[in-house]
């Protein structure tokens, strides 16, 4: 069965943004770009909540017409070419050959799951994130911690009333700025 990855950038204080939203302080540096053109290697899946599906949609299609930035010019192609899937209970269709997903959130990504190819990666948002770790379908959580302190914000991960036990896999630092924690599902 394949692998849900959650990818996810949150600050020192444990938050996906700002205050007011802001998603401006996460630094791609060469070594994160490089980490994630690997991990991209390994995924043939893009997961998405509806939020972040449309913060992602509507860059990524045109990325290269609006940024130099060696890591979006790059990452940009490997978007399009990969499979889209968005959760969603208010969207009927999504752009860019995306699928939605999400009526029935455990038995849609436990079918995704099942499917033959690559692992999936769950990226960004905290909503769908949270939903699926109260299902114990994310078997793995890629969390860069960024040096900053936001003061407030979205938390990544919001009280469920339940405890859920993790084994870290891996740490590393990129570019002596961001640190990797990568946690397994206890006894995956």
């Amino acid at each position: 069965m394949r692998k849900i990855l959650y990818m996810v950038h949150q600050s020192l204080d444990g938050c996906i943004e700002g205050p007011n939203g802001e998603f401006d302080w996460p630094m791609m540096t060469p070594e994160l770009s490089d980490f994630g053109q690997t991990l991209h290697d390994g995924v043939d899946t893009f997961l998405y909540g509806r939020v972040v599906w449309e913060m992602m949609s509507g860059y990524w299609p045109i990325a290269e017409s609006i940024s130099t930035d060696p890591h979006d010019l790059r990452f940009a192609p490997i978007w399009r070419a990969a499979r889209k899937v968005v959760v969603s209970t208010t969207l009927d269709r999504a752009e860019w050959g995306a699928e939605v997903i999400g009526r029935n959130l455990a038995e849609d990504i436990t079918a995704l799951k099942r499917e033959p190819g690559k692992d999936i990666l769950l990226s960004g948002g905290a909503g769908l994130a949270n939903a699926l770790t109260a299902l114990g379908l994310i078997d793995e959580y890629l969390i860069f911690v960024h040096p900053v302190i936001l003061g407030g914000g979205k938390p990544v991960f919001r009280p469920d009333d339940a405890r859920h036990p993790l084994t870290l896999v891996d740490s590393r630092t990129f570019d002596a700025r961001t640190v990797l924690l990568r946690y397994a599902r206890a006894g995956e």
